[in-house]
């Protein structure tokens, strides 16, 4: 008997080290620097009324979950969008929705791409992991000479390292990240980053800025780097109007100083999925509701959907978020678009 407990302690033991082994490989670099209002010293840290999860309530998720249902699409159940302008050099903004997270932003001659996803899981692995249930709007093959890279924080289905290093092969552009995320791009041979902390702003030109702003999350690739790196939104400031990309956020009281310190906010792109259940998706994913508020909040001209229908990440199937927005958005200018379509806003 004891020869066999033995046997079993060894196994588990070897078990315990390769996951841990796994963990560390995959976790990312993490920030180092003075601490600060969102940073105390060795991590980074939401406002005030956020309520972490803890790993006894993940668990508890893990056990009881009840996925709602998904219709996986290939490439000949869907109809890829136009191939995009190369560039927008008129006073309008084109918004071309890809998929996730992922929208095109040309304006003011710029090409902007966010959070690009590309591959068939999020995950650090290729054969497992949450699977894309669709294809990209856009082929990447048709994406426009790009020049900035806006990544919202170090999630894997925002931050697909492999989608970034062949866009920085084709197209070389500037990945502006939030503190600490650029140290994972440099590791992997992405060296043009610009890395920003909430509130801070880069000048893209002399009509042109981009701003990091406050958002609701976590971050890690791994077992080893929880909230060792920032998340952010990003507001996209120009005489042609002001757009603002939530990334992956909880709802707080910061949307309406971003209403009020990048007034007026002309697009804003929302998400709305990955929010079931409530009780434990509720501190860092929206729900169609507080999109709805972001909206009112920040004082959008127009707000766009995003988020939803492209990885199962959470309890909610495919359809939910559509339907629940669908449910109350009313005469909100808050619309949802198909993979690969566009919209012109123009400068009225």
């Amino acid at each position: 008997m004891k020869k066999i407990f033995m046997i079993v302690f060894i196994v588990l033991f070897a078990f315990a080290i390769v996951i841990a082994g796994i963990g560390y490989s995959v976790s990312a670099p993490g920030y180092s620097g003075e601490p600060s209002g969102n940073f105390d010293g060795t991590k980074f840290l939401n406002g005030e009324g956020y309520e972490e999860k803890s790993s006894r309530e993940l668990i508890k998720w893990l056990l009881t979950r009840e996925p709602g249902k998904w219709t996986e699409k290939t490439e000949a159940d869907v109809t890829f969008g136009k191939k995009p302008a190369n560039r927008i050099s008129d006073s309008s903004q084109v918004i071309t929705y890809v998929n996730h997270s992922t929208f095109l932003i040309q304006s003011d001659g710029i090409n902007i791409i966010t959070d690009p996803v590309y591959s068939k899981r999020v995950s650090p692995f290729s054969f497992a992991g949450p699977k894309r249930m669709r294809p990209p709007g856009i082929k990447f093959e048709d994406l426009p000479e790009l020049d900035y890279v806006l990544i919202s924080h170090n999630h894997y289905d925002h931050l697909d390292i492999n989608t970034l290093q062949r866009i920085k092969e084709i197209h070389d552009p500037v990945f502006i990240t939030p503190l600490g995320v650029n140290l994972y791009l440099n590791r992997k041979g992405i060296s043009k980053t610009i890395h920003l902390d909430w509130w801070q702003e880069h000048s893209v030109n002399d009509s042109v800025s981009i701003s990091a702003v406050e958002a609701q999350h976590f971050s890690s690739r791994g077992m080893f780097d929880r909230d060792k790196t920032l998340w952010a939104g990003f507001v996209i400031e120009s005489a042609n109007g002001n757009i603002y990309f939530a990334g992956d956020t909880g709802y707080n009281k910061f949307f309406k100083r971003i209403g009020k310190d990048y007034a007026p906010v002309k697009t804003a792109l929302i998400p709305i999925g990955a929010y079931i259940p409530r009780w434990f998706m509720g501190p860092v994913h929206v729900d169609p509701a507080q999109a709805l508020q972001i909206h009112k909040d920040i004082g959008a001209g127009l707000s766009i959907g995003m988020h939803y229908g492209t990885f199962p990440l959470a309890d909610d199937g495919e359809m939910d978020p559509i339907n629940d927005f669908n449910a109350i958005v009313g005469n909100e200018n808050f619309i949802l678009m198909k993979e690969g379509e566009f919209r012109v806003v123009r400068n009225n």
